[in-house]
Parts: C-alpha cells; structure tokens; sequence
C-alpha cells in the first residue's frame, strides 16, 4: 500500500515521502496514529498545501523533545526491587518500571520511548538506558537498581 507519511518514521522515511508499505501495518498503526495517510491523488494534492504547516508542526515537536532530553540527560532514576543476597532480582525492571520512575521526577514519557537493548535488568546496581522522546532526540540516563528494604 502506497502511503504518504505526515511526519518522520524510523526506519521508513520522512515528513512528505511515499513509500510502500504492507497493508497491515498502514491501516493498524501508522493511519490510525495519524503518522501518515493512504497517497491517493487528492491526498497527495492536500499534502502540498498543508505542507508548510506540517513541517512547522514537526519542526516545534522536534524542539521540544530536545528541551526534554536535556532535561532528562544524565539523570539517574533510583528503582527499589526485592532482590535476593547476590544481587540477583526476584523479577526484573522493565520499561514500564523506570517510565514510572520518570514520571515521578516529573517527566511525561511513554514506556515505548525507553528503550532497553539489552531487555529487562535484572540484577542490582547501575545500568544505562537511552530514552528516545524523538526519533531525532536519543539522551541516555543511569537506572539505580536497590534492593528493597525488608
């Protein structure tokens, strides 16, 4: 399915590109996200009349994602987990466990924009994570896994 993107996707293009993509994927997520729109010919034509305002619509989220991730770079996010006496966690933290974290710190971000390369941490001590509020923006921040007070 030949689709017009409304902002930049990772891995798939630009704000203004046409690119093919299974069906799939533009009717169950990028149409319904509003990341892009099926490239029929009167699309294509509202495209290029919107597309000065979509371009400063994308230049203003880019800005803030950067002020965001100077904020959030190098910051440290202190996560308590029971953990037995070798450092080991009963569990893991997650994704969804540091976004909480952040959010308590006060920063709004969704647990898709963590991203943990090498899966949950499941053991104490200090690890790095990249938090991503823009396919452009990537700031790294230290999770501090504690053992949980008895």
């Amino acid at each position: 399915m030949q689709i017009i993107l409304l902002e930049k996707v990772a891995n798939l293009g630009n704000l203004g590109d046409v690119v093919n993509v299974k069906s799939g994927y533009a009717r169950n997520f990028l149409i319904p996200t509003k990341q892009a729109r099926r490239a029929t010919e009167a699309a294509k034509k509202e495209f290029e009349l919107k597309r000065a305002e979509l371009e400063k619509t994308a230049s203003e989220k880019l800005a803030a994602a950067q002020a965001l991730g100077d904020k959030l770079s190098g910051k440290v996010v202190t996560i308590s987990q029971k953990a037995g006496v070798d450092g080991r966690l009963f569990g893991s933290v997650t994704n969804a466990d540091i976004t909480e974290g952040l959010k308590k710190l006060g920063f709004d971000l969704i647990k898709s924009q963590v991203r943990m390369p090498s899966g949950p941490l499941k053991t104490v001590g200090e690890h790095p994570v990249q938090v991503a509020p823009h396919t452009d923006v990537v700031v790294e921040i230290t999770i501090k896994v504690v053992p949980e007070a008895a």
